[in-house]
Parts: C-alpha cells; sequence; structure tokens
C-alpha cells in the first residue's frame, strides 16, 4: 500500500488519526470487492455485518415499499457507504442500497472492526464521529425536504452535490427531490 495515494488512509489520517501502525493495519486488513451496476449492496431486512469503504462508482440509497422506491441519498467515491446504525445496533436495516455504475468497495468484517475498537482507542471517536455526522445530515436533509420546494433543493444541489448532477441520472435525482422527471426537467429548463 501507497499511503499517500490510498484514498482510505487519507480519510482516516485527516478524519480520524490513529497511530500511523495502527493505520496502516487498519487500512491492509479490508478486502476489495468489485460489483456490478444495479447490483444491490444492502437490502431491507439485512443486519449491516461490514463496514464498506466506496474507492470508486456511484451507489444511490434507496427505500422501497409496494413497487415504489424513494432516493435518499447517494455516494460517490471516498465514502463510507455502511448503514451505520445496522451495524452497530445489530438490527435489521430499513434502506436498500444499489449500484448505479460498477462499483469497487473495500469492505472489512465487523469481528475485525470490534478487534480494531479495542486495540486502538481512536476507533471509538470513529463510531461516534460517524453518528454524529449521520444524523446532523439526516436533520438537514429531511429539515429541507420539509421547507423548501423541489426547485429550492435542486438549487441547493446545484450548490453543494454539483457532482451528483453531474454523475448520477436524472430519473435518480427526480426520486431524491420527490419529484417527476418531467417536473424536473421543466425546474432545469427555468434555471438555466
Amino acid at each position: 500500500m501507497n499511503a499517500e495515494t490510498d484514498q482510505l488512509y487519507q480519510f482516516f489520517i485527516t478524519e480520524f488519526p490513529f497511530n500511523k501502525e495502527g493505520l496502516e493495519l487498519f487500512v491492509n486488513s479490508f478486502e476489495t470487492k468489485n460489483y456490478k451496476k444495479n447490483q444491490p449492496i444492502l437490502q431491507f431486512g439485512e443486519t449491516e455485518k461490514e463496514l464498506r469503504f466506496l474507492d470508486s462508482g456511484i451507489i444511490r440509497e434507496f427505500y422501497a415499499n409496494n413497487g415504489k422506491e424513494k432516493n435518499i441519498g447517494f455516494f460517490l467515491a471516498n465514502e463510507f457507504v455502511t448503514d451505520f446504525y445496522s451495524f452497530v445496533s445489530e438490527k435489521p436495516t430499513r434502506k436498500n442500497q444499489e449500484c448505479v455504475t460498477d462499483v469497487q468497495i473495500r469492505t472489512l468484517t465487523k469481528e475485525k472492526f470490534l478487534h480494531f475498537l479495542k486495540e486502538y482507542s481512536c476507533g471509538k471517536l470513529f463510531v461516534d464521529e460517524i453518528f454524529q455526522r449521520i444524523i446532523e445530515k439526516k436533520e438537514q436533509d429531511e429539515f429541507g425536504q420539509f421547507i423548501n420546494t423541489a426547485e429550492e433543493n435542486y438549487k441547493i444541489l446545484l450548490q453543494h452535490q454539483p457532482i451528483w448532477l453531474q454523475q448520477i441520472p436524472q430519473y435518480h435525482i427526480a426520486s431524491y427531490l420527490g419529484i417527476t422527471p418531467e417536473t424536473l426537467s421543466r425546474i432545469r429548463k427555468r434555471i438555466f
């Protein structure tokens, strides 16, 4: 592993500094997996049993019920795509995750992760900080969906997540905004 170019290593050294020996051992414990476009990563009712770090590609996270789907988020390279609530609580997830493109993910089993939590005290900081970020993002997203119009939320995406609008199919963006692709097309024409 070349630590200077490894994105997982850089994520941790920046966000949650382990001691260098522990970090290299931790990062080298991850296993690489490849998934194809439209392949599920996580499905409703499963219990999350591994940490997953997205090296390349795009994953969507969504709720599904009676044939209807609602996108609730997207993951791009250099992000964790683990349902941390299910991972920590050992309760089944309510979410689904699916590959929007071919993806490469690095995974670490929960057993190995728990070993690192015991071995290195900063592992608890990682869990606590990730939960805090998830809660803050969820609160912000839900509030925005409630008080903003779809057009206002689209403008927020333009400002804060332009890469989503460049790389994710528009029908997935429409689902995320809670509108039809046709309504999204009208919004885009008004803005541009």
